[in-house]
């Protein structure tokens, strides 16, 4: 039996937008497990980014209960959920946001040294991780502005795992790639879960969702149903047709 990583009861989060509420999430109760590479789908507006800044204590819920691990993270005030993000959560979004005075790799190590205090081997784990993700040496020394977006975005992938977070979160990584550097994106996440990394992933692309093992459809704020995938395999064309189902399925 899988480990649950992650859970919430009841979650829901309702905003004041023009003097109306708003509710963006309702009631949702999930569990998350150790290794998965869960993928969150849904219509624009559906509430996915919201579940997955919640999830990972970016955000705070209106009501109900996260637990992360042995941690109840929606009870944490501001300061501790900073310092639990740091510790225990890694992040890629579609807008790669490294500093542009920093070299890529000060870029990594600054995300480091905030939980590391032994530089020689944080700089030891970061070259590791440039490796798999084929980023050189001389690129690690450029600056931001000095290389593609896809190196941007691989550099993020490093800066999101240097601290070994228990999840990894991405929101729509491949967004603002194009399609041959999106998919060299996708493999290296899907590397990373192979390795054991668990990952939630929000997207709104077909391809990246088939890289995912468990996939939640949510609709106005609850979800919809899920699609177990299994683990990912390169041109199982079963799989491409069991996902367009299931979304069918769910009116995507």
């Amino acid at each position: 039996m899988k480990d649950i990583v992650l859970k919430t009861d009841n979650l829901s989060k309702s905003f004041s937008s023009g003097g109306v509420m708003q509710h963006v999430l309702k009631n949702i109760s999930l569990k998350l497990y150790r290794g998965d590479f869960t993928v969150i789908m849904g219509a624009s507006g559906a509430g996915k980014s919201t579940l997955l800044y919640a999830l990972s204590g970016m955000d705070t819920p209106s009501i109900g209960k996260i637990t992360f691990g042995d941690r109840v993270i929606s009870e944490m005030n501001q300061d501790e959920l900073a310092i639990f993000r740091r510790d225990h959560c890694g992040f890629v979004f579609q807008q790669i946001y490294l500093m542009d005075g920093m070299s890529v790799m000060d870029n990594v190590l600054s995300a480091g040294l905030l939980v590391h205090r032994n530089k020689k081997a944080l700089a030891a784990r970061a070259e590791e991780l440039f490796a798999s993700v084929g980023i050189s040496k001389e690129t690690q020394k450029k600056f931001p502005a000095q290389i593609s977006g896809g190196e941007a975005q691989r550099a993020g992938i490093v800066r999101g795992l240097i601290n070994s977070p228990e999840i990894l979160f991405a929101d729509e990584p491949t967004g603002a790639l194009n399609s041959k550097t999106g998919l060299d994106v996708l493999d290296m996440l899907t590397k990373f879960n192979e390795q054991g990394q668990s990952m939630v992933m929000v997207t709104h692309d077909m391809r990246s969702a088939r890289r995912g093992n468990r996939i939640l459809y949510l609709k106005d704020g609850v979800i919809l149903g899920e699609c177990d995938l299994g683990k990912y395999v390169h041109g199982d064309r079963a799989r491409h047709e069991k996902l367009s189902a299931f979304l069918e399925e769910m009116g995507w």
